[in-house]
């Protein structure tokens, strides 16, 4: 798990886009961010999650969030996951793991008895300064944006 917590700066970063284009966490100072890190583009997880906030994208916005997703794959996987489930928002590519590694997400994981190294699904809200006014760790990917809704409620 992450070792940022509640009253943390969010790591800055800076990367790619599913569209090359580079983009900053401080290009949404002064907005709520949900930053949500995820395992693998079009995966059953990572797509249940992706569309649970697609679903939701137009009241998530009507609050004022910005959603902006993270895994360790490139642009171009990135590009076909958006295109495939029609997601409306960025997509941030960390292939050599700067922001997972920033955000204490990048750790040992397990599947089918082995171990390897991933990407932990975690959420982090941040505030309009720049401040983590929350984490889910473990979200439930089928139901993130109550979730995300309930967390941002409780601190707000």
């Amino acid at each position: 798990m992450s070792h940022l917590k509640e009253g943390d700066a969010a790591p800055a970063f800076t990367a790619k886009d599913q569209n090359g284009k580079t983009v900053s966490l401080s290009d949404y100072r002064g907005q709520k961010v949900i930053l949500y890190f995820y395992p693998k583009d079009d995966t059953p997880g990572c797509t249940a999650q992706a569309c649970n906030l697609r679903d939701n994208y137009a009241l998530l916005k009507k609050k004022g969030y910005v959603v902006l997703g993270v895994s360790t794959d490139s642009e171009k996987s990135h590009k076909k996951f958006e295109e495939k489930f029609d997601l409306p928002f960025t997509l941030v590519a960390d292939p050599d793991q700067v922001i997972v590694n920033a955000y204490g997400v990048w750790g040992e994981k397990q599947m089918f008895g082995k171990k390897y190294m991933g990407t932990i699904r975690e959420t982090f809200l941040i505030d309009e300064k720049g401040i983590i006014k929350g984490v889910i760790a473990r979200p439930d990917t089928g139901n993130h944006t109550q979730e995300v809704l309930d967390a941002w409620a409780k601190v707000a």
